[in-house]
């Protein structure tokens, strides 16, 4: 049986599970894109959007789950949480260099639906990628 302590938590599986989320989320985006459901500057495709972010967060947590072994609940909250690693990261060294002061903004409730979205599917994910390692069915991963 996985417990869920903390120190079962890896943060190098995190790092790489949202590295993986986000590529995949990106991979699908480009995707859709590429086959006209999504226009790259147009708003009209949130649920396709919202599809994708699922889809990413999925595979990362399925992926990190199946790897670490240990408690996949924590490490998908922990890939759900690295968003704002990132985003924080991300405006402090673009911030500094292209002189803007910050990325355009989401509103408060579409910044917090995406992270619990994140969090929920890299739990989901995580938690079957886990469960299919302790059964012996890693070729999935």
């Amino acid at each position: 049986m996985h417990s869920e302590h903390l120190g079962n938590v890896r943060p190098t599986w995190i790092a790489f599970g949202w590295f993986l989320s986000a590529a995949a989320t990106a991979l699908a985006v480009f995707g859709l894109i590429g086959i006209g459901l999504l226009h790259p500057d147009a708003d009209a495709g949130r649920g396709w959007m919202t599809v994708c972010v699922a889809a990413g967060f999925f595979l990362g947590g399925y992926f990190t789950g199946a790897r670490a072994g240990a408690a996949p609940i924590l490490h998908a909250v922990g890939i759900g949480l690295f968003s704002l690693v990132a985003w924080f990261l991300l405006n402090l060294v673009l911030g500094g260099v292209t002189g803007a002061a910050e990325w355009r903004s989401l509103p408060a409730w579409l910044t917090a639906g995406l992270l619990l979205l994140q969090i929920v599917a890299a739990a989901i994910g995580a938690r079957l990628g886990s469960r299919d390692a302790r059964r012996g069915n890693r070729s999935a991963a």
